[in-house]
């Protein structure tokens, strides 16, 4: 004879909802902007710098050795191609997930064959600029902190710290195109004090311009640290389960039969 069915009051799991999917690679709205900018960028400066003829300078040489200046600046522009264009292959999600071996290679062209090189040609550059004391300081630290940060990303991806490495290479990304936004910022600058021209600089034209690239220099690689460290450290708001909160129906349980 059978016994008879017991009942038992237990929650019902909840189904699991299923996995979101990885948005396509076109349809994160930063990477085509980033790439087109990145591009348009390296298009307009380093053509300058190839042709080996100081008058294609974009900045003022120094005038004691300018083909000395020109070299190591041609250095810097080159390199520093490299660095920017491989940084930005470097935070695309997609790539990283799809292509790891393409983002490793990438990694390790960024940082050997574009911010070594780069950087070191960074600092000669930067003690031999014309720019002023204030705006060799603003570069050397600059392009001091893009070395330390680095290193520190790649010492701690060979430690397997993913989690480090990513937070230390967005850091680096933001210094590598600095150089970028200091552009924006400069004819932001000039504009500003533009209304002073007559009076505090009494006409002089290129001193105006001077003081908007010595702030342009600071203001590019804070800012951009800025908006790197409030993006880590920011909270995104985390999506509510369906039923969350919700008490769970009863179900019945037979025990025995």
């Amino acid at each position: 004879m059978a016994e008879p069915t017991l009942l038992a009051e237990t929650p019902e799991a909840p189904g699991a909802p299923p996995p979101k999917a990885r948005p396509k690679w076109y349809r994160r709205p930063w990477i085509v902007p980033l790439f087109l900018i990145v591009g348009l960028f390296v298009a307009a400066r380093l053509p300058s710098y190839l042709t080996f003829d100081t008058g294609d300078s974009l900045v003022e040489l120094q005038p004691d050795f300018p083909e000395v200046h020109y070299l190591m600046l041609s250095g810097h522009i080159l390199f520093g191609s490299i660095a920017i264009i491989t940084c930005s292959m470097q935070v695309w999600p997609w790539l990283r997930q799809h292509h790891p071996k393409v983002h490793r290679i990438s990694g390790r062209l960024y940082v050997f064959a574009g911010v070594v090189p780069s950087g070191v040609f960074a600092i000669i550059v930067s003690v031999m600029s014309v720019i002023g004391p204030a705006g060799k300081i603003g570069n050397l630290i600059g392009a001091s902190l893009w070395f330390g940060f680095t290193f520190a990303g790649f010492v701690a991806a060979r430690r397997r710290r993913f989690q480090e490495h990513r937070r230390w290479m967005i850091r680096s990304f933001a210094l590598c195109t600095s150089i970028v936004l200091n552009r924006v910022w400069m004819v932001l600058f000039i504009v500003a004090l533009m209304p002073f021209l007559d009076g505090y600089y009494g006409g002089d034209m290129d001193a105006l311009i001077r003081d908007g690239a010595i702030a342009s220099i600071w203001t590019s690689w804070i800012v951009n640290l800025m908006i790197a460290q409030w993006w880590l450290d920011r909270k995104p708001k985390r999506p509510r389960k369906p039923g969350a909160g919700r008490t769970a129906p009863a179900t019945k349980v037979a025990v025995g039969a």
